[in-house]
């Protein structure tokens, strides 16, 4: 095989791909990230504790800790979800993404700001990437024996190189963050999450409100490319009393629904994150299982680049859905039927009033897994969902 001027090229410098070449460069290997500089994707920026643990970040990078959640129903009822003994924490994404990158080439990954155009598979076995460092710059050429495509929902690798790659089935997530003044009247706390499922604020998805310290995320997501997003935040804000509080910035960006079904094109190219559609459906929680789906990916690489077998690549996948395909399967299941009208909504707000959904949920967001060691509990809940779907149950206004 021809020398490549890089074992590993990762596109895309967010969490997924930061991970990614962090890991592949703590085992040795030569590698570039390219990341396009300048942007911030939008997003609630909530992380479990699991991943602080998993992923050695420091707490420092935290902005807020939200110990409970609270659920809008379109009547305006609400349901308390006190934490217990866990919490949520809030990150802002700009710093915390450069914190990942900047720990990715301390490990010893060269970091490269720029824009990747194409990606193609030389019959030497190598991949060459082209890029730009800007609009204007004359585009630069490096090869490598393996890419990794991170590079977002709407990722250029994935169209190029993998199956059905351009077939993903989107999200569309708006947000403004927002300063948060020292004395408001608005019905807000620094340490809640305001989940709102009103259809009117997103037809099948929901609208957010979440506490970044002396910032606030306030947003709204939906599948449908119609819906309009910006006029419905202003009107979100207007409706919880946030007209008024300064707006910092304005962001946008497609979030994938579900996993596509192959992530590596057989040969020299794998996807992660948001371009391998790991963002958990009913939550939009992408950035532990994109930080995951990197850890899985930078392994999966690195058998490749030992065995030269690209077979190896198969197992981030593999190993990403072992972990976490049932549960994502199950939120799958959740968003189809209880976002599907007010009616529904407003039954699965009742139903998140139980305590036994409400310690089931939290524990298994806080590790990650399904809890498995209460099946009473689980069927006593089952029961509870098809009650409440059936509409056997009266829901109160």
């Amino acid at each position: 095989m021809t020398q490549a001027d890089y074992d590993v090229v990762v596109v895309g410098g967010g969490p997924s791909g930061a991970t990614a070449a962090h890991d592949l460069a703590v085992q040795g290997h030569k590698v570039m990230l390219l990341d396009k500089a300048g942007r911030i994707k939008p997003c609630g920026g909530a992380v479990p504790p699991r991943l602080l643990k998993d992923f050695d970040i420091p707490q420092s990078l935290l902005v807020a800790h939200a110990n409970s959640a609270r659920i809008i129903a379109p009547s305006n009822k609400t349901v308390n979800m006190p934490c217990g003994d866990g919490y949520v924490g809030m990150v802002d994404r700009d710093v915390f993404d450069e914190w990942l990158r900047n720990r990715a080439c301390d490990a010893g990954a060269t970091r490269i700001d720029g824009k990747c155009e194409d990606v193609v598979d030389r019959p030497d076995g190598l991949a060459e990437i082209t890029f730009r460092t800007d609009r204007n710059a004359k585009p630069t050429a490096v090869t490598a024996r393996c890419v990794i495509g991170a590079d977002g929902a709407r990722s250029r690798v994935a169209q190029q190189c993998i199956p059905n790659g351009q077939n993903v089935k989107c999200v569309f997530a708006y947000h403004e963050i927002v300063k948060v003044p020292e004395e408001t009247t608005a019905d807000y706390e620094p340490d809640r999450c305001d989940v709102y499922y009103q259809g009117h604020l997103s037809p099948d998805f929901y609208a957010w409100v979440f506490p970044h310290g002396k910032t606030a995320s306030i947003g709204l997501g939906s599948a449908n490319k119609g819906f309009p997003l910006r006029e419905t935040t202003r009107l979100m804000r207007e409706q919880t009393g946030f007209s008024k509080w300064e707006t910092v910035r304005k962001e946008g960006a497609p979030i994938p629904l579900k996993p596509l079904k192959r992530w590596d094109n057989g040969r020299n190219v794998l996807v992660a994150g948001d371009a391998a559609g790991v963002v958990a459906p009913s939550s939009g929680e992408g950035i532990y299982y994109a930080m995951t789906a990197g850890r899985m990916s930078a392994d999966a690489v690195g058998a490749f680049l030992a065995t030269g077998n690209p077979k190896a690549l198969r197992g981030a996948r593999k190993a990403f859905m072992k972990a976490h395909g049932r549960v994502f399967w199950i939120l799958g299941i959740m968003q189809y039927f209880w976002y599907s009208s007010d009616k529904r909504r407003e039954r699965f707000v009742k139903m998140c009033d139980d305590p036994d959904v409400q310690r089931l949920t939290w524990e298994a967001y806080m590790n990650k897994e399904l809890v498995k060691r209460e099946p009473k509990a689980h069927m006593k809940i089952f029961l509870k969902d098809m009650a409440h779907l059936l509409g056997l149950k009266p829901v109160k206004a």
